[in-house]
C-alpha cells in the first residue's frame, strides 16, 4: 500500500486544527443549552459567521442548490459519513451531493442542541437534531449528530470537515 505523504500531512493538520475548537466546546459546553439558529434561508454571499455557513449549507441542500452548497466548502474538505470518507469537494460532488440534497428535501430537521467553538480563523459547529420524513419510500426517524469544522480564509468561512452520524429511533 502506497501512502501519499501530502494527504497524510494534510489529514494530520486538519485533525490538529479540529482538536482545539472541540476541546474548547467540551470545556465550555452547557449540555442543555441551545444556541439560536441563524436564518436557514441565508444565501452563501451573506454567510459571515461559521454558524451562518452551516445553516446556509443545509438550506442549499434542502433547495437542491448544489452550486450554493459547494461554494461553502473548501476544495480540500474531508467528509466522514456512515464509515466512509470523501477527501475533497470534487469527490463529494460526484459521490453523495445529489443524494444528500434529495434526502434533505425529503426530510425535516428539528434542532435539539448546537454548540459553537471558535478560536481565531477556526470554528466548529456541533449539532444534534431529530430527522423525520420519507426517503426512497422508506420512513426516516433518526437522531443525527453533526460536526462541521470551518476555516476563515480571506474573510470568508469555508467548511473544511464534516462528520455525520445517525441512529434510528425505535417506535414504542
Amino acid at each position: 500500500m502506497k501512502i501519499q505523504h501530502g494527504a497524510v500531512v494534510r489529514t494530520a493538520r486538519l485533525l490538529g486544527l479540529a482538536v482545539t475548537p472541540l476541546l474548547l466546546a467540551a470545556i465550555h459546553a452547557d449540555a442543555n443549552a441551545m444556541s439560536s439558529v441563524a436564518n436557514p434561508s441565508l444565501q452563501s454571499d451573506a454567510a459571515n459567521t461559521a454558524t451562518d455557513v452551516v445553516n446556509a449549507f443545509h438550506a442549499a441542500l434542502k433547495r437542491g442548490d448544489a452550486t450554493a452548497a459547494l461554494i461553502l466548502m473548501a476544495e480540500d474538505v474531508v467528509i466522514f459519513e456512515s464509515g466512509g470518507v470523501e477527501r475533497n469537494r470534487a469527490e463529494y460532488e460526484t459521490h453523495h451531493l445529489k443524494s444528500d440534497a434529495a434526502f434533505s428535501a425529503a426530510t425535516t430537521r428539528t434542532p435539539v442542541s448546537q454548540t459553537i467553538a471558535s478560536d481565531g480563523n477556526l470554528s466548529s459547529v456541533m449539532s444534534v437534531e431529530f430527522v423525520k420524513g420519507t426517503f426512497r419510500d422508506r420512513p426516516v426517524n433518526t437522531r443525527s449528530v453533526e460536526t462541521m469544522v470551518l476555516r476563515k480564509t480571506e474573510g470568508r468561512w469555508r467548511i473544511i470537515h464534516i462528520h455525520w452520524s445517525s441512529a434510528n429511533i425505535q417506535s414504542k
